[in-house]
């Protein structure tokens, strides 16, 4: 939309990578199948975290983007910038926003979580490396996970399992989030 490349050439660009989703999806399952007993003595504490950063989420853009005055469709087509880009194209279609836009929306979220992630750590002296990868993960999805997997392989592993999680979470918690701040959206 903004570079004026239609959603077909995007999608057939984006081929090439699909391709190695499969092997890359194998290699985040590794690290996690390695953190096994630290993700089973974290279980409670990660899927609060990922739940609470999904509506987090969803909520600021919103609501931000509507005191900055964005009209209704931008809102949708932004409440799913932070999960991978085939789940956000398929719940902006859904939900009335445009895809194009949510691609954008997920790329820069990406990009500026994995810039971010190791500065907020460091300025919120955030040391447990369980919650540096979950909300790296939740965040800033795949690209996070890449700067996540820089950061330690614990980090990195619950990164992995966020993408997952938060995929999840945001489906579910979507249409709850818009529901109650539907009147905010008119």
């Amino acid at each position: 939309m903004i570079f004026k490349i239609p959603l077909e050439s995007y999608e057939s660009g984006s081929k090439m990578l699909s391709l190695f989703l499969g092997p890359v999806t194998v290699i985040l399952a590794v690290p996690l199948y390695k953190q096994l007993d630290l993700l089973r003595s974290h279980l409670f504490p990660i899927l609060i975290g990922v739940t609470v950063g999904a509506i987090t989420s969803i909520a600021t853009v919103i609501i931000l983007g509507k005191v900055m005055g964005l009209e209704r469709v931008l809102l949708l087509s932004m409440a799913p910038k932070s999960i991978t880009t085939p789940i956000g194209m398929e719940l902006s279609k859904n939900i009335g926003g445009i895809q194009a836009i949510t691609i954008v929306g997920i790329m820069i979220t990406g990009i500026t979580g994995a810039v971010a992630a190791p500065i907020i750590c460091e300025v919120f002296r955030i040391k447990n490396r369980v919650a540096k990868g979950i909300g790296v993960g939740v965040s800033s999805h795949a690209v996070g996970t890449s700067k996540a997997i820089e950061m330690g392989e614990v980090e990195g592993a619950m990164s992995g399992l966020a993408i997952g999680l938060t995929g999840v979470a945001t489906i579910i918690v979507l249409p709850m989030v818009l529901k109650v701040l539907y009147k905010f959206l008119i």
